[in-house]
Parts: structure tokens; sequence; C-alpha cells
């Protein structure tokens, strides 16, 4: 896993107990099976074959057998594989070791931000139109929940949840609602929480006092 926007470092998992030298070595990055990330050759890197998304994106650390990949985009996730051969003779070479791992993109949401929708004040026996939405995360989340507590009880109900994805950053932003009759009990205190995929918890909102 790897935040948005951040250098992701993808080992190669190589041992190299031999200790064979780089000069002697071709390492290959890619993608998907079809995309080229980077390519080493005989312990120089090319860059002419590489796919257009990943020009001046990419670096080898050599000690290490890993790969940086710079400002990580949610269009950087997927499967990546790498190869590395040696050289046998002017025209042969030999596959030696193949690794490969899963590139998950996280981006944080904004904190749930609760907001009124009806107008006016409120009256007994009315209803309470209520929002709550968060921004700018990935992956899609898995449920927004209410949180309504009065006198240390807490009722929790879960809503329909509205999901859009941005067409060009593909980051989510969700909105969820609440229509309940006005509370009758003081100092009710109203508030939503946003539950992520991945273990990466859940996020609560400021709480709305009635």
């Amino acid at each position: 896993k790897a935040f948005l926007h951040h250098t992701v470092h993808l080992s190669c998992h190589f041992p190299n107990s031999q200790k064979i030298d780089i000069n002697n070595l071709i390492i290959f990055w890619q993608k998907d099976t079809s995309k080229v990330v980077h390519e080493v050759y005989y312990g120089q890197e090319k860059h002419e074959n590489l796919s257009p998304e990943y020009k001046n994106r990419t670096k080898m650390d050599m000690g290490k057998w890993t790969l940086q990949l710079l400002h990580a985009g949610v269009e950087d996730e997927g499967r990546y594989e790498c190869i590395i051969m040696q050289k046998r003779s002017e025209q042969s070479r030999e596959v030696i070791h193949k690794s490969e791992c899963s590139l998950h993109i996280i981006a944080n949401y904004s904190q749930p931000e609760i907001a009124e929708l009806h107008s006016g004040e409120l009256k007994p026996n009315g209803y309470l139109n209520l929002s709550c939405s968060s921004s700018g995360g990935y992956p899609e989340p898995k449920e927004m929940t209410w949180l309504i507590s009065y006198e240390n009880i807490t009722h929790s109900t879960t809503a329909h949840m509205d999901v859009s994805q941005d067409a060009v950053t593909k980051l989510y932003n969700v909105t969820s609602k609440l229509n309940i009759l006005v509370p009758t009990q003081r100092h009710t205190n109203i508030s939503c929480l946003l539950h992520l995929k991945e273990q990466l918890g859940s996020l609560a909102s400021v709480p709305l006092g009635i």
C-alpha cells in the first residue's frame, strides 16, 4: 500500500546469492504484463522503451534491487513483475529471477462534515434533515453510519450513501442523508462515521448538538 502522490518502493526480492555483477544482468519491470515500467541493461538504465506514463517517474536502487516509482497515482494500481536475466553469451540470456508485487493506493478522506438541510426553526413533531459529506479519498469506502446520542444511550443507523468518482483524479466523494423526527430529548448529539476499507478504520464528524 502507498499514499497518493508519495514515492513507492517496489522490491525485486532478488537475493543475488552468487554475487553476480550488475553489468552482466538485464533487469526488467513491467505492469500487468503489458506496460514497460523500467529497464536496466548491463548496469545502464534505458528509457526509450518505457510506457509514456512511466517516463521520468522511475529510478532503480541497484544496491537494494528496488524500484522507486515517483508521485504515485490511482492509475498506478496493479500488479508489477520484476524479471532478471543473466548474459550467458553474446546472443543468449537466461531468466534467473522473477517476482511479483501488487500496488494499492490510499488517499485520505476529509473529515466528515454535517450540514443542516432544513430551514427555519426546529419544531416539535417536525423533521430534522441532515447531510454528511466527505471528499477526496481512495479507495471507495464501505459505508456511512449515523450516531444519535442522549443520556448515555446511542442509537446507530446506516443510511444510503451516494458515491461519486472524479473522472480525472479517480478520487471519491461521498454523502449520506438523515431524515428523522426532531428529538424530544434534551441535549441530543448527532454525528456520522465514515467506515473505510483495507483495515483503515473510520472517520468521525464533529457532533452536532440539538
